[in-house]
């Protein structure tokens, strides 16, 4: 029996999957797997303390997650918002603190 092309796919709603580069995807997987092994680990003791780990910062530099869209020639990743908003969307799974940092560090001018 073929697959019915108008079910509905709970993992990926919007097919947005399907809309993606190959470049976005590469990214957003990359942001996914540094938010999980870095990220997610100090999350407790982010709360415990009520303190963020300054390191994180470069940590998330060194990423490639800061400056995502300022254009390579300045430093940065030179990527589209889409990818922006894909890397932010990782980081904002593990916690929304992150992701605020990480907006603000890369839209500093």
């Amino acid at each position: 029996m073929a697959a019915d092309k108008n079910a509905f796919v709970w993992e990926d709603p919007f097919l947005i999957e399907d809309q993606l580069s190959e470049d976005e995807r590469m990214v957003r997987d990359g942001a996914a797997a540094f938010a999980a092994d870095k990220l997610a680990p100090r999350i407790e003791e982010a709360y415990l303390d009520e303190k963020t780990d300054p390191s994180i910062f470069r940590e998330m530099g060194e990423a490639g997650l800061l400056g995502i869209t300022i254009p390579e020639e300045y430093g940065g990743l030179g990527a589209n918002y889409v990818t922006y908003g894909l890397v932010a969307r990782e980081v904002e799974r593990i916690d929304s603190g992150y992701r605020s940092m990480m907006s603000v560090q890369s839209s500093l001018v």
